[in-house]
């Protein structure tokens, strides 16, 4: 019967004196609840019914998500989602015991990192405006970084990652956000309708003007033109009037015979081509004397003008 207590015994000690250690975690041992030592992944031995594991510390990466709200200095919510990558530093002995003792479990590491994430974030975006925030996310993050860096080493812990996955504002603070990017593109595109306006009423004014500049030159080419003719036309009206006048002179008639042909021929196309218009002459023998006096005086002035000689040049 000894035997056999003795033997049972002998197998539950031997049953006892090995553990094993997953992979990807670091066992702590404790002594009547004293720290020990470190066991490595894999099989281990230790002290039967002595030595106890207190702990198994993940020294994997770990995330956490946070939700937690701030508030800027104009007073405006922020809503913030984050996520938390961080992980033991390293795997020495120290650093193992510091992890396994600082804090009662992992649930209150867990809180208290939380915590001082928020906090730092917090304290940060108190300092800013709300539209200072949404272009403010890298300075943020490094902020925290900065500030968590160190606290997270006395814990045993480093910070790998975070990242703000989401900045968000209150309901009203977004609507009014969106109303004053709507005004912008709004102004915005008010601004460029206005200045396509403007070169279009230019370019129209400027070529508005260039079409008034060349008419008014053929106008004044025209009248130019018209002026020429005219005065040539009278020119050869009064040398053929003045070859007319001579001829007669020469066979001795009356040169008003000249004029009372004009007359005559000035009658017959009022006549003619008057289209129904009406015309008062005065047919009396004294109103063609009166006109013929008054086309001889005409014909001399225009004799005259003609004999004068012509500008050089």
């Amino acid at each position: 019967m000894i035997w056999i207590i003795v033997g049972s015994l002998g197998l539950l000690s031997l049953l006892f004196s090995f553990t094993t250690v997953q992979q990807g975690y670091i066992a702590v041992t404790t002594i009547f609840g004293k720290y020990n030592r470190c066991l490595t992944p894999g099989l281990n031995f230790k002290i039967p019914f002595i030595e106890w594991v207190n702990k198994r510390i993940s020294i994997q990466n770990k995330s956490s998500e946070l939700v937690f709200q701030a508030v800027t200095i104009d007073q405006a919510n922020v809503n913030f989602t984050a996520m938390l990558l961080f992980a033991v530093v390293n795997q020495e002995e120290e650093t193992i015991k510091n992890v396994a003792f600082k804090f009662v479990n992992e649930q209150n590491f867990t809180a208290a990192l939380v915590r001082t994430v928020e906090a730092s974030v917090r304290s940060f975006v108190a300092t800013k405006k709300q539209s200072e925030v949404l272009s403010l996310r890298r300075d943020i993050v490094e902020a925290v970084k900065e500030q968590l860096d160190k606290t997270l080493e006395d814990w045993g812990y480093h910070l790998i990652d975070l990242q703000l996955n989401d900045i968000t504002f209150d309901a009203e603070i977004m609507k009014s956000m969106a109303k004053v990017v709507a005004s912008n593109n709004l102004l915005a595109a008010a601004e460029n309708e206005g200045k396509a306006l403007l070169i279009t009423k230019t370019k129209a004014a400027e070529a508005e003007g260039n079409a008034i500049k060349i008419s008014a030159e053929a106008e004044k080419i025209a009248a130019q033109l018209k002026g020429q003719g005219i005065a040539l036309f009278r020119e050869e009206v009064a040398y053929g009037m003045q070859k007319a006048a001579q001829m007669m002179e020469d066979a001795n008639l009356d040169a008003s015979l000249i004029l009372f042909s004009m007359w005559t021929e000035a009658v017959k196309n009022f006549a003619e081509q008057g289209k129904g218009n009406v015309i008062f002459l005065d047919g009396s023998a004294e109103g063609m004397q009166e006109t013929l006096r008054q086309m001889m005086a005409i014909s001399r002035l225009e004799t005259t003008d003609t004999s004068k000689p012509k500008p050089q040049g």
